[in-house]
């Protein structure tokens, strides 16, 4: 006679970020940490171990009008000639600021096959 058990899938909890208020870098380097799983006692390197989290309010994080202005991303197209660089207020006016917390967040975790785990881990809502 065989025996099957039912497996439960874990049913994660979510880390939820308010941001009104904040500075984007406190914000994203919170996100980055918590993405990581360095919150965790179970943080291991090569493996994602960290907590899906999301971001609310992003639209009314502290940030001034010079900062905008002083930061830049680059898009690249893939075509010869196709580098674009973007400044932060052409990105808040053209994806918000949903975006900016996207990036920032983005270049704070490492450059390793991980990093696209943990991005999908990412919800940002304005």
């Amino acid at each position: 006679m065989k025996t099957t058990t039912k497996i439960q899938k874990n049913t994660k909890e979510i880390k939820t970020i308010d941001a009104s208020g904040r500075t984007l870098g406190r914000v994203a380097s919170e996100v980055a940490i918590n993405l990581l799983g360095k919150t965790k006692a179970t943080f291991e390197r090569n493996v994602y171990s960290g907590v899906p989290v999301k971001v609310i309010n992003a639209s009314k994080i502290r940030i001034t009008p010079k900062k905008l202005e002083s930061i830049y991303h680059a898009r690249y197209s893939g075509i010869p000639g196709g580098l674009r660089i973007l400044k932060g207020t052409e990105t808040k006016e053209k994806k918000g600021m949903r975006e900016l917390v996207r990036l920032a967040t983005y270049h704070m975790l490492p450059g390793n096959k991980l990093r696209r785990t943990m991005m999908k881990n990412l919800t940002v809502e304005e």
